[in-house]
């Protein structure tokens, strides 16, 4: 009967050895079970147009776009004035002229019309370089804030919906579209 208590002795010494391994063990898989559980892996997104419409700085630079491209098109419409009034004077005083001098007055009004025409393909090109510039960083700014959001609040992934059928139903908890505009006007007025 001595053997009945030694034994007893090694299973609890044996017992009191693995209890400390699997408290840990145990531990940690608490712990990592709450670092899943409070991550958010919801999905989310913003709505892209309603950021763009709705970012103070949008309409900043809409506003001076509109100015300088109203500036070029007064360049254009004064040059096409000028022309048209040419183009009045000739026909008053076509019938006086000589064929030579109806020639190269001809020729003169062409050569002038080619070159408005030419200058008002590249004043267009120019308006829309000028369009696609400010927009592009009135994205930037969008998409860099929405970056830092997106890390600041634990964010895996921010959908971007526009409209156009990408998210089709989300709950209204998902749509992060006023929490980021608020955050982001506030940004660029450096509140």
């Amino acid at each position: 009967m001595k053997n009945k208590p030694a034994m007893e002795k090694g299973k609890t010494n044996t017992l009191n050895k693995l209890a400390l391994p699997l408290s840990v063990m145990a531990l940690l898989a608490s712990l990592v079970t709450i670092v899943i559980s409070s991550s958010k892996s919801e999905l989310v997104y913003v709505d892209v147009n309603q950021l763009l419409e709705g970012y103070d700085r949008t309409k900043v630079e809409q506003q001076a776009f509109e100015k300088k491209a109203a500036v070029m098109k007064a360049n254009v419409d004064s040059l096409l004035t000028d022309w048209q009034d040419e183009l009045k004077t000739y026909e008053k005083e076509r019938a006086s002229m000589t064929e030579k001098e109806l020639a190269l007055k001809q020729e003169l009004l062409q050569s002038k019309q080619q070159q408005i025409n030419n200058y008002q393909q590249a004043i267009q090109k120019q308006i829309q370089e000028e369009d696609q510039k400010m927009t592009q960083t009135v994205v930037n700014d969008i998409n860099d804030y929405v970056k830092e959001y997106g890390k600041d609040h634990g964010h895996r992934i921010i959908f971007g919906a526009q409209g156009s059928g990408n998210i089709m139903y989300a709950e209204q908890g998902a749509d992060l579209t006023d929490k980021v505009l608020e955050g982001l006007n506030k940004q660029y007025h450096g509140q």
